[in-house]
Order: C-alpha cells, then structure tokens, then sequence
C-alpha cells in the first residue's frame, strides 16, 4: 500500500481539479487544495483549504510546506491568463521537498507547461485528456426543455474521457514512483459520435430525446447567441469539424496506469442523470 503523503492541487476548484482532489482522498492521502477564495469554495471533509494565487507565486512558501506532490494548471488569475510563473513555482516546490508535479495540458504549448517540461528537478507528468464527458452538461437545459440536442457535426468521432478518470490517473502519478517524464494522453474505452451519447443520456433518464443537427451556419449563430467569444468558436469549429485523430482513438492509458478500465459514457450518463432530469 502507498503511504500516506501530502499534496497541493493547484485549480481545485475546477472540474478536473475537484476529481483529483477527490481520488486523492479515497485513497488516503492528505490534500491541500489551492484557491483564490476559501469563502467561496466548498470540499469534502479531510481538505485543507489555503488560499493564494498562481500569478504570485512568492505567496505560496507556505502551502507548499510539507508537500510531496503539486498538481499544476497553466493558466491563473482573475482572468485566467497564461502563467508566466512557472520557473519560480518550480523552484519553491524544490525548495519545499515536492519530489513529483503533473501538470494539466492546457490545448497547446503554454509557458509553465514549458517550465516543467523543462525542469529536471522533479518527476513531472503532463496529462493530456480528451473531450471531457461533463462537456455533455451543455445539452442538459435543452433536454429538460423540449427534449431534445442541438448540434453540428454529429458524425464527429470522440474518445472522450470520464473527469473522474483523469483525476486517477492524476493521484497515480502524484504519489507513486514510475511516472516521470511521462505525457498520458487520457481517453475513455471506447469512440462515441454524438447519436450515440444522445441515446446514452437518454437510456439514463428514461424518455426519448432527439437529435437535430445544425448546419454550421446555425450552430455559429447558437453559439454566438450563448455568449461565447470567437476564439472560443472558431476552436470548437475546429476541435468539432476536424476532430484530430488524438481525439477519436483510445488510448488505454487508464487501465495501464491505475490498473482498472476507464469509465464508460453509460456510467457517467447514470451519474448524472438527475441533471438531465432538471433535478438538482
């Protein structure tokens, strides 16, 4: 059994940050979770709260005291920037004893993903995961709603990965010896079009819901309407209407690095099926 060690999850409050958080206490570890504002956030009982902010690293002597592992997210601030910060995050979490850093890959190259790359110093792990399943969550207002999915693209392929999974595959590597040096990309066991995950959710809840495929004139306008900025579409436009081959394949690497098989979209749809029942 691993032994008991402390560590620092950077962006916990955040969808893959909470799973980590979560795997680490299931399995026995001590976690310290950072964030911005201890008033606001909420975690289970075990946690440590301690605020601070990636964009002032020189702030964080203390919560990286008596800390084995640092789980790292590339960007910061009230505006979500790029950090710039890494080389001296690196070398506070040296100073303190942090012996392994996994870092969640941001979609590109980014400067602190750079920084740990390029750091020596510590066993580092970059995690790589694919379309989140929770991205489903999207669809949920219109399902509760009229029943239905509004989409383009719905012949796109995607391996797409429980938000659960990458946080095993997180502890894992945080806690345990064999995984420096290493890029995961994190999938889910099995490739889904957008037809299948509707029939999924909707085996979850129990009614029928249809799907109606956009064009991607109307998916533009749908997007714009909800808010979103144009870089934020054009990437999906991408990511959706050329979904790279990274994207669409199943890595295995779940079952290779926690021993057990990745999640299923079936499991996830069961978890949340409430949500899509307009339950809270």
């Amino acid at each position: 059994m691993t032994q008991t060690q402390k560590i620092l999850v950077t962006g916990a409050t955040g969808t893959v940050g909470r799973q980590i958080v979560a795997e680490l206490l299931d399995r026995g570890h001590e976690v310290r979770a950072l964030t911005r504002d201890a008033a606001k956030a909420s975690f289970p009982a075990g946690v440590e709260v301690v605020e601070g902010d990636l964009t002032e690293p020189d702030g964080l002597a203390a919560a990286l005291e008596g800390v084995t592992g640092l789980h790292l997210i590339t960007f910061g601030g009230a505006a979500f920037s790029p950090l710039e910060t890494g080389p001296r995050l690196l070398e506070l979490a040296r100073s303190a004893g942090v012996r392994r850093v996994t870092v969640l890959h941001g979609g590109g190259p980014t400067p602190l993903e750079d920084a740990v790359r390029a750091d020596d110093g510590v066993d580092w792990t970059v995690l790589m995961p694919v379309e989140f399943m929770a991205n489903a969550l999207e669809w949920a207002d219109g399902i509760v709603a009229a029943g239905e999915v509004r989409e383009p693209f719905v012949d796109r392929l995607s391996a797409m990965v429980h938000e659960g999974d990458i946080g095993a595959v997180a502890a894992v590597a945080l806690t345990q010896e064999g995984h420096g040096g290493q890029e995961y990309v994190i999938t889910g066991p099995e490739v889904l079009t957008v037809g299948d995950k509707v029939k999924t959710i909707a085996a979850a809840v129990g009614r029928e819901v249809t799907l109606i495929e956009l064009t991607q004139q109307q998916a533009l306008a749908q997007w714009r309407a909800a808010g979103l900025p144009e870089d934020v579409i054009g990437f999906l436009l991408e990511a959706y209407g050329n979904t790279p081959e990274v994207g669409r394949t199943v890595s295995g690497t779940v079952e290779k690095v926690t021993g057990r098989p990745a999640r299923t979209f079936a499991q996830w749809a069961a978890e949340h099926a409430d949500a899509f029942r307009g339950q809270s």
